[in-house]
């Protein structure tokens, strides 16, 4: 299993304040480990490792407990987001339009997978199984931008906007 490249981890002084804090305020709550995992990745911005070994340390939950919860749900990501979130739409209208080939391209533009951030946190991608905008495919986003009807061609030159 390859990898993922990602940015180092950068957390704060500040930031493990909150999160301390927030582990504080649940501390006699049963079931907090969800709530503090929310709050946790509200405060850096996703949930590494590192995050992770601080609330298995001070709640006392096994990190293969907090790494299964992590990885279960969707709404937690183990890698940081870039400056600019590209998502390609994979649903079945973008991807018969060529979507895939989109997705492999950026790959390959970007050096990096689908998950991750680029080295200098400013692009991160994904896919995304529809955004409804199926009369546009193949669609793709940058953070809001919408860039539909597009070809592997015009990557690129969408790109350089955000450089």
């Amino acid at each position: 299993m390859a990898t993922k490249t990602t940015v180092p981890f950068s957390g704060t002084a500040e930031q493990e304040a909150k999160l301390l804090a927030v582990i504080e305020e649940h501390k006699n709550d049963p079931g907090a480990l969800m709530p503090v995992l929310q709050k946790a990745q509200e405060i850096y911005g996703y949930l590494p490792i590192e995050v992770q070994k601080i609330i298995s340390d001070t709640m006392g939950i096994p990190m293969e407990k907090i790494y299964g919860v992590v990885t279960f749900y969707a709404q937690f990501s183990l890698y940081p987001k870039g400056k600019y979130n590209i998502s390609v739409c994979l649903g079945t209208a973008c991807y018969v339009k060529g979507s895939g080939n989109l997705y492999d391209k950026l790959q390959e533009l970007l050096k990096i997978g689908g998950g991750e951030c680029t080295a200098d946190g400013k692009f991160s991608l994904e896919a995304c199984r529809c955004i409804g905008a199926c009369g546009l495919a193949p669609v793709m986003t940058v953070n809001e931008d919408v860039y539909g009807r597009l070809t592997v061609d015009q990557l690129e030159e969408i790109l350089v906007k955000y450089e």
